[in-house]
């Protein structure tokens, strides 16, 4: 049977890591079989997921992002990834724009690099504004909650609805270090409030006013980092007067900065994008394919 033998590469934003396709090169006709596969920690190359650069379908754009979690399922969005790739587009050599309009299921997101050396040091995402309603993300009257209570395993949890374009509840808690996010985590994704399953933070808001954060993320599990979790964090911690409009939001993986500003509504991240290695890996063949239907039934 013939194969086809692609190249990748893994990078990871704040410990966030995905594998990376150009698809300008090469085609990945099973999107979704390829990121459980490849996600895999032990049989694959382990991630958090398959992230898909290609060219965009309009003409505000340079280019476009799919991203698929470590499940299979299509993400809409993911903040980490798109630093990741305006990093992966500026040093080889794709492109010698400094500011990027990366086109997602969420929308245009604008990068704007920041070059240290002809290497980009860091990056800075508009995420647009952020969503306090959204009736299709959450099954209440108003479409919102704001230190609501949602109960997992009978116990109750209040926390802040925030939509980053992808579905947020952001918990804040007293002690982090000892608070069960696989458990809870797991059981609050797929709460019947949140049709399209949801991605959880849990929150601690430490002396020095830094936000430590833990997420499950929708899909894929505990993740050291996620740029929308960390946007959506810092929404909620001004909305709920725990902090002003700027926040350090730390993570698993590193810190991210995020900034609401007040003048266009819109949520502005910035963080370090980086390259861990990269090689060769076969397309899932028609028997991987027919394997994974035969799991499914």
């Amino acid at each position: 049977m013939t194969t086809t033998t692609i190249k990748f590469t893994k990078m990871h934003g704040a410990g966030n890591d995905y594998i990376y396709v150009n698809t300008l090169l090469y085609s990945i006709p099973n999107p979704e079989l390829a990121s459980i596969k490849w996600s895999a920690p032990h049989t694959g190359i382990g991630s958090d997921g398959l992230v898909l650069i290609g060219k965009p379908s309009i003409s505000d754009a340079d280019f476009s992002m799919r991203i698929f979690n470590a499940d299979g399922s299509e993400a809409l969005m993911c903040g980490n990834a798109s630093r990741c790739i305006g990093k992966y587009l500026y040093e080889k050599g794709i492109t010698d724009k400094k500011i990027i309009r990366l086109q997602t299921l969420s929308g245009i997101k604008v990068l704007n690099l920041h070059i240290k050396e002809n290497l980009v040091s860091s990056v800075t995402v508009d995420m647009l504004e952020p969503q306090l309603s959204n009736k299709d993300q959450l099954c209440t009257e108003s479409g919102s909650i704001t230190e609501g209570s949602v109960y997992a395993d009978g116990k109750e949890f209040k926390g802040t609805f925030v939509s980053m374009g992808n579905p947020h509840f952001v918990i804040f808690v007293e002690d982090i270090d000892n608070t069960d996010v696989p458990g809870y985590g797991s059981l609050l994704e797929h709460n019947a409030l949140f049709p399209q399953r949801c991605n959880i933070e849990f929150a601690e808001v430490k002396p020095d006013g830094t936000i430590r954060t833990r997420v499950w993320e929708r899909g894929s599990g505990i993740t050291m980092a996620c740029g929308t979790g960390a946007c959506a964090t810092a929404v909620a911690a001004s909305l709920t007067h725990r902090t002003g409009r700027m926040s350090s939001i730390v993570m698993d993986g590193g810190t991210l900065d995020i900034e609401w500003n007040e003048k266009d509504n819109h949520v502005y991240m910035t963080g370090p994008a980086a390259f861990a290695f990269e090689g060769e890996i076969e397309l899932p063949t028609e028997c991987d394919i027919n394997n994974d239907k035969l799991n499914k039934q």
